[in-house]
C-alpha cells in the first residue's frame, strides 16, 4: 500500500473516531432527556442489555470459542464498566449534561498517573501539567457562587475514575485476550450487573420505557452508543495511533456540550466556559505532548 493510501485511510480512522465521540456525545441529551422517567439504574440496565442482544447476533460464531480465563477478566472490565456509567448516569440527575459530558474526560489525564501506580511508569510532565489544568478547570466548571461543587459533578468525577480503571486493564487484558470477547463479555456483565442493582436504587419497573420516546431513546444508547460506538472505536484503532484515537475520542465532551446548548437550551458562563477550555487544553497535552506544534516548526 503506497504512502497516500495509508494516509487516506488513517484520514477516515480518525474520521471514524470523531463519529464514535460524536455518537457518545449526543448521548448525554438522551441520558438527560430520560432520566427523569426512566431511573438510572434501569437505563444501563437497558442499553447493555440491548447492546450486549446485538453483538451476540453479530458474533454467535465465536462463542464457542470464549474461556474460563476471557469470561473473568470480562467480569472484571464489567464490574468497572458500570460502575463508570453508573455514577455517571446518577451524576447527570444533578448536573448539567455539558458539564457531565466535560467532567467524565478527566479520565484522559488520570490513566497516566494510574499506569504510574499499577504498572510502574512514570507520567512526563506534560501529564503532570495537565493534571493542574484539570484540577483549575474542574474548579471553574463546577464551583458554584459559595465554592461547592454539586453532588453530580462530584458522581461524574469519581465516574472518570471508573473509567480511568477500567482503560488501564482493557489494555492490560488485550494483550492475551480477544479484544472481541472481552466487549461481549463485559458489556453482558455491566447488563447483568445492572439488572441485579436496578431494584434496590429505582424500585418498581418502570413503565415508561414502553413509551416511542423513552423506547428509541433506549434503542440509541443500546445500538448507538454502546454497541456500535464502542465497535466503531475497535476497529478504527487498528489503523490510526493511540495518542490520535484518544484525542478524536476526547471530543465526546465537545460533542457533548455542543448538542446539550442545541436540544437542551443549557447555557454557559464565561466562568465555566473557561473551565472547558482549560480541560481541552489539558486533554490534548496530555495525548499529543503538543507534537503537532513540534513538527510544523520542524
Amino acid at each position: 500500500m503506497n504512502r497516500m493510501g495509508k494516509r487516506t485511510i488513517t484520514w477516515l480512522a480518525n474520521l471514524g473516531m470523531a463519529f464514535a465521540a460524536l455518537i457518545w456525545g449526543f448521548a448525554f441529551v438522551v441520558v438527560k432527556d430520560s432520566v427523569d422517567s426512566v431511573p438510572p439504574v434501569y437505563m444501563l440496565a437497558f442499553r447493555f442489555t440491548i447492546a450486549f442482544i446485538g453483538l451476540l447476533l453479530v458474533f454467535y460464531k465465536k462463542l464457542p470459542k470464549i474461556t474460563k480465563s476471557d469470561l473473568i477478566c470480562g467480569s472484571f472490565l464489567g464490574f468497572w464498566l458500570f460502575i463508570s456509567y453508573f455514577f455517571q448516569t446518577v451524576g447527570i440527575q444533578y448536573t448539567t449534561a455539558g458539564k457531565n459530558a466535560f467532567l467524565t474526560t478527566i479520565y484522559v489525564v488520570i490513566v497516566p498517573f494510574l499506569h504510574w501506580v499499577i504498572n510502574k511508569k512514570k507520567p512526563d510532565w506534560y501529564c503532570i501539567v495537565a493534571a493542574f489544568l484539570i484540577i483549575a478547570g474542574i474548579g471553574l466548571l463546577s464551583l458554584q457562587g459559595d465554592m461547592t461543587i454539586n453532588i453530580g459533578d462530584i458522581l461524574t468525577i469519581i465516574c472518570g475514575f471508573g473509567y480511568a480503571f477500567h482503560m488501564i486493564y482493557i489494555d492490560k487484558y488485550t494483550e492475551i485476550h480477544d479484544p472481541v470477547f472481552l466487549t461481549i463479555l463485559q458489556i453482558g456483565m455491566a447488563a447483568l450487573f445492572s439488572w441485579i442493582m436496578a431494584p434496590f436504587f429505582d424500585g418498581g419497573f418502570p413503565t415508561a420505557v414502553f413509551s416511542w420516546r423513552y423506547l428509541s431513546g433506549m434503542l440509541y444508547l443500546g445500538i448507538g452508543s454502546t454497541m456500535v460506538a464502542f465497535l466503531l472505536q475497535n476497529v478504527c484503532q487498528k489503523y490510526t495511533t493511540p495518542t490520535s484515537a484518544s484525542l478524536f475520542l476526547s471530543l465526546e465532551s465537545v460533542f457533548g456540550v455542543l448538542f446539550s446548548l442545541i436540544f437542551l437550551k443549557e447555557y454557559l458562563t464565561a466562568r465555566m466556559t473557561a473551565g472547558c477550555v482549560l480541560i481541552f487544553i489539558a486533554i490534548i497535552m496530555a495525548e499529543t505532548k503538543f507534537s503537532f506544534l513540534k513538527r510544523r516548526r520542524e
